[in-house]
C-alpha cells in the first residue's frame, strides 16, 4: 500500500535528506508578541538556572545534585542515602507533573521552559544572527567559498560558542559537586585539580557540540520525551495547530492576489507563504499536523498572524488549539484522563510534604557487629557489639546527643568516648557500642531492641536493631 503524497512527510524527519545526510536548517529570525513573551520566561529562567548552585537557603545549596557522593537538595532541602525515598518521590512528581502538562497542553515543556531550547534559540541562535545575519544572509555565506569574510564570522561565532559553552560547563559543575567546591578549586588552581580539569573539558565539549553542531537533533533524535509526546497527545491536547479547516477550505491553499474573492472562488486563508516553514526551528511544516519534531515553539504562530495581518484577514490561522476544537468547535475539557494524572499528583505531593515534616534532623542507624556473636558475662548479663552511625542532615552542631536503652532495662556503653556525642553539621559521627541486658530480661535468642537519640533530654530520633541471647527450651 502507497502512502499518500499528503502524508510523504511522515516517512522521515525534515532535517535529514533522502540520501541521508543532515539537512541543515537556517530558521528565520522570529519576532511577535508569543516570541517576546518567551524572551521574559527564558531570560529568567536563565538567570535561575546560572544562580540556583550559588544561593543558599538555610546554609544548604538551593539546588545540587552530587551523585558521587550521593547528597542532593532540592529547593534547599538536604537528600543524604538514607532520604533516597524522598528524591525518588521528588523526581516522580515532576515527571507527573510534565505529563500532566503535556496531555493538556501538548509540549509546551519544549518551547517554554526546555534548557535545550532555551539555549539554543535564546542564547546560540541570536548570536548567530548578530554575526551571520538572518535566514538569507546565513544560506549564503553557507554556499560561498572559504574566503576572509566567512573565516571571521564563522570563526567568532565558534569561538563565543565555544566559551559559552565553557561558561555552562562551569555551571552543571557547581550542581554536581557544589558550589563552594568549585570556588575553591578555581582558587586553588586546575593543577591541582586535574581529574575536575578533565570533568571540566569533557563537559565543554559536550555543551559545545550539541549547541554548534547537533542543536535541533536532540530534540529529535535523543530526547526520549519527544517519543512520549506520540503516546500522551490526544485529540483533546492543545498544541500548536494549523487551522486546516479555515485554511484550506473547499479548494485548497493559494497564492495571495490583491482585491481576489478567496472565499467566492473556494479558497483557504492559507496563502502558501511558507513562512510558517522557513521560521521553523527544527524544519517543519506545521500545516502538515502535529509532528514528532515540532516542540510548540509558537514561532510559526506569530509569523503567520504577522502575515494575516498584512493583508487583512483575521489573525490565528495557526494558534494553540486541539484537534477537536479544529474539528468541532469543541472548547478544552477538564477529561478524566488529566483529573487521573491531577488526583496521582496531588497524592505524591501531599505525601513529600507529609514525609518532608515529619523527617528527624539526624539519621540513627544502629548495626549489631557482623560476626559477633554475644558474651555471656557474670550475673546473668548479656552483651552485644554494635556499630552505630548517626548523620546529621541540617547546617547546625549537635554537641549535646546521648544514646539510651528504651525498650529493655540494661546498660548502653559508647566505646573509647564519653557518654556525650557532637555530630557536625552535615557531617557524621560513627563508632562502636555495647549493649548489656539481664538475661531474665530476654525472650529467645532473637529480640528487638529500640535505643533513643537524644540532645539534651529531647528525644530527637529512634532507631531498632536485633539483640542476640541464648536460645531457650522449653
Amino acid at each position: 500500500m502507497e502512502t499518500p503524497d499528503n502524508e510523504t512527510f511522515r516517512d522521515s524527519i525534515g532535517t535529514v535528506t533522502k540520501d541521508g545526510k543532515r539537512a541543515w536548517v537556517f530558521p528565520k529570525k522570529p519576532s511577535g508578541r508569543l516570541y517576546k513573551y518567551r524572551k521574559y520566561v527564558s531570560y529568567l529562567l536563565l538567570a535561575f538556572l546560572l544562580t540556583a548552585p550559588f544561593i543558599k537557603v538555610n546554609g544548604n545549596q538551593f539546588l545540587m545534585f552530587n551523585v558521587l557522593e550521593r547528597r542532593f537538595n532540592i529547593f534547599g532541602f538536604p537528600f543524604w542515602p538514607q532520604d533516597f525515598y524522598l528524591f525518588v518521590i521528588s523526581m516522580l512528581i515532576g515527571v507527573i507533573f510534565i505529563a500532566l502538562f503535556t496531555v493538556a497542553f501538548g509540549r509546551i515543556f519544549c518551547g517554554w521552559i526546555c534548557p535545550q531550547t532555551i539555549f539554543m534559540e535564546m542564547v546560540f541562535r541570536r548570536i548567530e544572527y548578530w554575526i551571520e545575519g538572518d535566514r538569507g544572509k546565513q544560506m549564503r555565506l553557507a554556499k560561498q567559498p572559504w574566503n576572509a569574510e566567512k573565516i571571521r564570522k564563522k570563526g567568532l561565532k565558534l569561538f563565543i560558542f565555544l566559551l559559552i559553552s565553557f561558561i555552562i560547563a562551569n555551571v552543571f559543575l557547581a550542581y554536581l559537586i557544589g558550589s563552594d567546591k568549585l570556588i575553591q578549586y578555581i582558587k586553588d588552581g586546575p593543577s591541582n585539580h586535574l581529574s575536575t580539569l578533565v570533568s571540566l573539558v569533557i563537559f565543554t565539549a559536550v555543551f559545545y557540540f550539541v549547541f554548534a553542531w547537533f542543536r535541533e537533533q536532540v530534540c529529535i533524535i535523543a530526547c526520549p520525551y519527544g517519543r512520549l509526546q506520540g503516546v500522551l497527545l490526544d485529540t483533546k491536547s492543545i498544541v500548536v495547530a494549523y487551522d486546516h479547516k479555515r485554511g484550506e477550505a473547499e479548494n485548497g491553499r493559494k497564492k495571495y492576489k490583491k482585491n481576489e474573492d478567496r472565499e467566492a472562488l473556494g479558497h483557504g486563508d492559507c496563502i502558501d507563504c511558507k513562512q510558517c516553514v522557513n521560521v521553523c526551528p527544527t524544519g517543519i511544516d506545521i500545516r502538515n499536523g502535529t509532528q514528532l519534531e515540532c516542540v510548540n515553539c509558537t514561532a510559526c504562530i506569530d509569523e503567520c498572524d504577522h502575515i494575516m495581518e498584512s493583508i487583512n484577514l483575521p489573525k490565528g490561522l495557526i494558534r494553540y488549539a486541539s484537534e477537536e476544537e479544529i474539528e468541532k468547535k469543541a472548547k478544552f475539557k477538564f477529561t478524566p484522563r488529566l483529573k487521573g494524572y491531577t488526583a496521582v499528583l496531588v497524592i505524591l505531593t501531599g505525601l513529600l510534604t507529609g514525609m518532608l515534616f515529619l523527617r528527624n534532623d539526624i539519621e540513627a542507624n544502629v548495626l549489631r557487629l557482623p560476626g559477633q556473636l554475644y558474651e555471656h558475662k557474670d550475673n546473668n548479663i548479656i552483651s552485644n557489639v554494635f556499630t552505630y552511625k548517626l548523620v546529621n542532615k541540617t547546617t547546625r552542631d549537635f554537641d549535646d546527643v546521648t544514646l539510651k536503652l528504651l525498650s529493655h532495662k540494661g546498660m548502653l556503653k559508647i566505646v573509647a568516648t564519653n557518654d556525650k556525642l557532637h555530630v557536625p553539621s552535615q557531617g557524621l559521627a560513627e563508632g562502636t557500642l555495647f549493649v548489656e541486658i539481664n538475661n531474665s530480661a530476654l525472650s529467645g535468642d532473637r529480640n528487638k531492641i529500640e535505643i533513643g537519640v537524644y540532645e539534651g533530654d529531647n528525644l530527637i530520633e529512634t532507631t531498632a536493631a536485633n539483640f542476640l541471647g541464648p536460645r531457650s527450651f522449653k
